[in-house]
């Protein structure tokens, strides 16, 4: 299912960009971002775990630098059955973590710094299971393909935003058509949008799954459940220099939003995702 799903994003990809380039350059253009599209969509597979690290700033993280976490991580792995994850540190003061990699052989797992510093090792581990879980359950995919597309339609947006500032575009080709005009300011609006909803596509059940199952690899549900509730209050006050068509990637949004902006979140409240895990025997 979990394929199914990273495949239809990437023929969603494919539709958007064929329609931008239409938009941009006629018949001409479409072939020109049909074939952009396919390039994105390959290297979106095979990259996505180096894609979705190198736009969260992550680094390797050596063993010896966090024995500690590295003896956790190796632990919970053993206990989900699956392959040792690379391990990778986020520059970053809020307390957080995400996983990523098109499937457990080629995956990964990222902390920030804040993550141990600011939660217990219960709490800890009970943030690592949660991203095992995504690992184990292979959800990290879809994910992660998922930030790829999020970030270069975004930046088709500004390249679009960018051209029509400068005159690129159809105008003079069809005469200065308005409706030209029109369709490309439709576009700059509507991309980035589209952005957010393919992250919405992710459906915000995966994370009520990467709970249960990361509290049954831990042991018990109170770890996450507490480290869930410190988390939510130090993204409050410690926000995150990230890209945001990321932050669907970690365990918690590490961006501040506002009652309207967590209209169109890509994680289910905390509030609701503590009652599960409490209820949990």
């Amino acid at each position: 299912m979990n394929n199914l799903r990273a495949w239809l994003l990437m023929g969603l990809l494919t539709v958007l960009l064929v329609l931008i380039g239409n938009w941009v350059g006629g018949s001409s253009g479409a072939f020109l971002f049909f074939l952009i599209a396919l390039g994105m969509n390959f290297f979106g597979y095979y990259f996505s775990d180096k894609i979705a690290i190198a736009m969260t700033g992550s680094q390797p993280l050596a063993e010896h630098e966090a024995p500690e976490l590295y003896a956790m991580i190796r632990n919970l792995a053993q206990r989900a059955g699956i392959p040792m994850p690379r391990v990778y540190r986020t520059p970053s003061p809020q307390p957080n973590a995400f996983a990523t990699g098109r499937n457990p052989a080629h995956a990964a797992v990222a902390v920030t710094d804040g993550l141990m510093q600011i939660l217990n090792r219960s709490e800890v581990e009970g943030v690592l299971a949660h991203e095992i879980a995504h690992i184990k359950n292979r959800d990290v995919l879809v994910s992660t393909i998922a930030a790829a597309m999020a970030g270069a339609i975004t930046m088709i947006a500004n390249a679009l935003q960018w051209g029509l500032i400068f005159g690129a575009g159809r105008d003079d080709e069809e005469g200065g058509n308005p409706l030209s005009l029109v369709g490309t300011l439709l576009m700059i609006i509507l991309a980035p949008l589209a952005a957010t909803l393919i992250q919405l596509a992710i459906s915000r059940a995966r994370e009520f799954q990467a709970d249960a199952t990361g509290a049954r690899l831990a042991g018990s549900p109170h770890g996450l459940a507490n480290a869930l509730l410190k988390l939510e209050r130090a993204a409050q006050h410690l926000p995150m220099q990230v890209n945001p068509a990321t932050s669907h990637l970690f365990i918690v949004n590490p961006l501040s939003a506002g009652s309207f902006a967590r209209l169109f979140s890509t994680h289910p409240p905390i509030a609701e995702r503590v009652r599960r895990l409490q209820q949990m025997k």
